[in-house]
């Protein structure tokens, strides 16, 4: 077993937990962007969004829900971004598909999920006939 988050959820790799379930581990980030950021795993190794079944998916939502209100007990932020970085254009390092909770306060330097990209021009309606 090579991958990282697969480890701490065998304990082969130890980690600070802050919520854990039969589905769903969520540990303190070792490189944390936020007092209190967390990460959030399936215990099943999935390597994106899009390989969980519908099934897993629906038991990882409910254990991300629960690790969210966790964190917002303990650490009482004014606010929450919950992200995820799927596939490594968006960033994600570990091919292991994972959530972040970054806990926000007003004034902390940080933005929204709309600062993560740039602003271009982009035609909405040209878009939305490749949905039609």
């Amino acid at each position: 077993m090579e991958c990282i988050f697969c480890k701490i959820v065998a304990g082969e790799v130890p980690c600070h937990k802050v919520y854990e379930d039969d589905n769903v581990l969520a540990f303190l980030d070792i490189f944390p962007h936020a007092k209190g950021h967390t990460v959030v795993v399936p215990k099943k190794h999935v390597n994106s969004i899009f390989d969980f079944s519908s099934e897993d998916r629906t038991k990882f939502s409910t254990g991300l829900s629960a690790a969210a209100r966790r964190v917002n007990e303990v650490i009482k932020p004014e606010g929450m971004n919950i992200g995820l970085n799927d596939r490594p254009a968006a960033g994600q390092v570990v091919p292991h598909v994972h959530w972040h909770i970054f806990p926000r306060w007003q004034g902390d330097g940080g933005g929204s999920v709309h600062s993560i990209k740039g602003q271009e021009k982009i035609d909405v309606a040209e878009i939305a006939k490749l949905f039609s």
